[in-house]
């Protein structure tokens, strides 16, 4: 119901406010106001059609309306009622100084300097301490692998193919060969590439029905018994000769011919030093159970078979991927082999090794040297910085290893002698050793240990070697399809002597 204003009648005029004009009414905001009859026309009804979709018209002005200035305008900040007068605020440390102010400065400047000075001096102590070789280096071999394969294992090259089934102490699970197929040079290179012994005989004579000799088996020439001057008087071994170059397979006993086949080539009877240095630049193999190896032997064994006359490791490796538990091949390890008995190794007190946190060493080169006098022996890659193994010669081997004096052999006491105590604190790393280059896989002297990384056999069992050529399928593709990246891949050698 409409409301009417106080004093007006009802059908009249809207009585204006007092000071506002009236404004024309119109019959409709968007114009005219629409047809209401029953029947709309088709003009009309299209006219409102379009006027919903139309903008609307400006607003009227109003007597009270005003235009909105986009012009800023000025204002004034009102000061602040609770900040105080500057000039009457309270600033002690202007005019009385705190007299620990003075010390504190000096005290901290004080302490940085002498953290300075300390890090100099320890630096420079660091420097001094670092054992380096004094005198003259004579070069002994210096190999680039330039001439060809028959030129670099031939009777005036540096080399000698080592050839042997026999596991070579370790229950290795190759066989060593003086086939061009496993050592050749290429390029400037040596490599030392396994393969399948299954693609030379057949994989059912690899396991059953199937006699292997190694008409070219170099064990009575690579024997250190048989080498001139060598204080080892063991007689020659016959069982242990035809169990290095000769095999049978038999399914029924569980033995089978070696399923890989490598090589081991050595600088023996051709270079060897006392005291010295060795550097070897090499890329190792990728591929699961390689055991890629730079080593050094000694050329006679003056204080006793292995490992009593002492072995120098300068390189050792495991061709698992990184992801592999016990240092894959983003490790490499150098350490020193020797102990007072053929079954007491000492190794555990002299290794060490060093690692790669974001690639591995089958992705280059790297150089592996050994640095070795009288004094003292470090073993690094690349740098001094990155060491292996740095071991001074400051007391007996014997009173380092700190040997029982009663040892049991099975059920035999044996009483401890000291091999070495007529030598010097280098005894029994003072004598000439030789250098050793080889691939190896497998084994089952504790080098890839039972239980890690899906080992496909364990170290006690009589038929490891069977159980590991059946995992064939499981181990093989990981050494890559084109025979390269399993390769141990030597670009030089070279070997000084202090002279």
């Amino acid at each position: 119901m409409p409301v009417v204003a106080p004093g007006q009648q009802e059908g009249q005029e809207p009585i204006p406010r007092h000071g506002v004009s009236p404004l024309p009414r119109s019959t409709s905001y968007y114009g005219s106001r629409p047809n209401t009859g029953e029947s709309p026309s088709r003009v009309t009804s299209g006219v409102r059609l379009r006027e919903a979709f139309a903008a609307p018209p400006a607003r009227p002005m109003t007597a009270v309306s005003t235009s909105v200035s986009l012009a800023p305008s000025k204002t004034t900040r009102m000061r602040s009622t609770m900040l105080e007068d500057p000039s009457t605020l309270d600033k002690p440390w202007v005019t009385t100084k705190d007299p620990y102010a003075r010390i504190a400065y000096i005290l901290t400047y004080s302490v940085a300097f002498l953290g300075i000075a300390a890090s100099a001096v320890r630096c420079y102590f660091g420097y001094k301490s670092v054992p380096l070789i004094n005198g003259n280096l004579c070069m002994v071999l210096d190999e680039e692998f330039t001439s060809d394969t028959d030129t670099t294992f031939g009777p005036n090259g540096n080399w000698v193919r080592e050839v042997q089934l026999g596991g070579f102490g370790n229950g290795e699970f190759e066989m060593t060969t003086s086939s061009t197929n496993n050592s050749y040079t290429s390029n400037g290179y040596l490599y030392i590439t396994p393969t399948l012994t299954s693609n030379m005989i057949g994989a059912d004579a690899v396991f059953n029905g199937y006699t292997y000799n190694l008409t070219d088996c170099t064990y009575n020439s690579t024997n250190p018994m048989t080498n001139p001057g060598s204080s080892n008087t063991t007689s020659f071994d016959a069982t242990a000769y035809y169990q290095a170059c000769g095999a049978v397979s038999n399914s029924t006993t569980g033995t089978i011919i070696s399923p890989i086949q490598s090589a081991r080539i050595t600088t023996r009877n051709k270079a060897s030093i006392r005291y010295g240095r060795v550097e070897v630049r090499a890329k190792v193999p990728r591929g699961d159970w390689l055991w890629p190896a730079i080593w050094m032997l000694p050329v006679n064994n003056t204080y006793g078979p292995w490992p009593m006359s002492g072995e120098i490791d300068i390189m050792e490796s495991r061709g698992n991927g990184r992801s592999y538990p016990d240092q894959g091949i983003d490790y490499v390890r150098g350490s020193l082999n020797w102990g007072p008995l053929s079954f007491l190794n000492a190794v555990s007190k002299t290794f060490g090794w060093w690692t790669q946190r974001r690639t591995d060493y089958g992705e280059g080169f790297h150089t592996y040297t050994l640095e070795w006098t009288e004094s003292f022996l470090r073993i690094y890659v690349d740098t001094r910085l990155h060491y292996m193994l740095q071991l001074s010669f400051n007391e007996p081997f014997f009173t380092r290893g700190n040997f029982p004096s009663v040892v049991e052999n099975g059920t035999q006491p044996i009483v401890l002698q000291n091999p070495w105590i007529n030598g010097t604190n280098a005894t029994p790393f003072d004598q000439p050793f030789y250098l050793i280059l080889n691939l190896a896989v497998g084994g089952t002297n504790g080098w890839f240990p039972d239980n890690a990384g899906n080992k496909p056999w364990l170290d006690n069992s009589k038929t490891a070697m069977r159980d590991f050529a059946n995992a064939q399928n499981s181990w093989y593709p990981t050494w890559g399809s084109d025979g390269e990246s399993s390769s141990f891949i030597v670009d030089s050698v070279k070997m000084w002597e202090i002279c």
